[in-house]
């Protein structure tokens, strides 16, 4: 991707951007030529790299707003401006809902629809006042677009979480740019907790029309894409990067051959 576009002298923030998809995020616009800020509540075991160049990373709680204020003041004062916010920090145990009352989760909602809101606003404010505005990317989910048994508070965030990148696209433009991509199931150093070993790994992902999961890079370069010039008239959009969605239950289930 960095060959077609280049993002040379921004400055991107990914949210939970050292592992899994965040740092796929965070390697692709390394190598569009980005400065990139990652945070997260950890610094990482290890740093990450791409194209001979390293992320900085910075701590914070995106649960504690003005901890989350005071970090994008430190990214302005040292970085001189922001360009791009990647909200991807999230995820979600698997949990019914019957299954830890609701005050956990309500928790699964602050860090999927709150902790993106409050990272927004803050990057806002820096942006607003900027040659250029900026570009906000929400990582959302097919789990907001469907029921998701065991995962419905994350679910319902992550609905809420597109419709709010509609509403601030509207409110924040034309300075600001906000859209959502729209992830199926991806590849991670965890996916073994979810769909087992390799076999278990290659079997889901033949479900998917494109035969396979995602990979971190592939959602990277759909960031890329939506943080460029290239995407300067695209504002209120779901990209769904998903390989193509899910086969429909019903056409396994019939009997009759077409």
């Amino acid at each position: 991707m960095a060959a077609i576009i280049d993002l040379s002298g921004s400055v991107a923030v990914v949210t939970g951007g050292t592992r899994g998809v965040g740092a796929g995020i965070t390697r692709a616009l390394l190598e569009a030529g980005a400065e990139v800020v990652t945070c997260a509540r950890r610094p990482p075991d290890e740093p990450v790299e791409a194209a001979g160049r390293t992320a900085r990373f910075l701590p914070v709680d995106l649960r504690d707003p003005e901890a989350v204020g005071g970090f994008f003041e430190r990214v302005r004062e040292d970085h001189g401006r922001l360009d791009t916010l990647v909200n991807n920090a999230g995820g979600t145990p698997f949990r019914m809902l019957d299954d830890g009352g609701a005050e956990r989760q309500a928790r699964v909602v602050e860090l999927n629809l709150v902790a993106p809101l409050t990272a927004s606003l803050a990057a806002y404010e820096v942006m607003r006042h900027q040659t250029g505005g900026g570009a906000i990317i929400m990582i959302g989910s097919v789990s907001g677009t469907r029921p998701s048994p065991g995962s419905a508070a994350y679910g319902a965030a992550k609905a809420g979480l597109d419709n709010l990148a509609r509403s601030m696209a509207v409110e924040w433009a034309p300075r600001v740019r906000v859209n959502t991509v729209v992830l199926g199931m991806v590849r991670t150093e965890l996916s073994h907790l979810h769909y087992g070993d390799e076999e278990g790994v290659a079997a889901v992902g033949r479900t998917v029309p494109l035969g396979r999961l995602a990979e971190p890079a592939d959602i990277g370069d759909a960031c890329v894409f939506l943080a460029s010039d290239r995407a300067a008239y695209i504002s209120g959009a779901s990209l769904h990067v998903h390989g193509g969605g899910e086969r429909p239950g019903f056409l396994d289930a019939a009997t009759v051959n077409h």
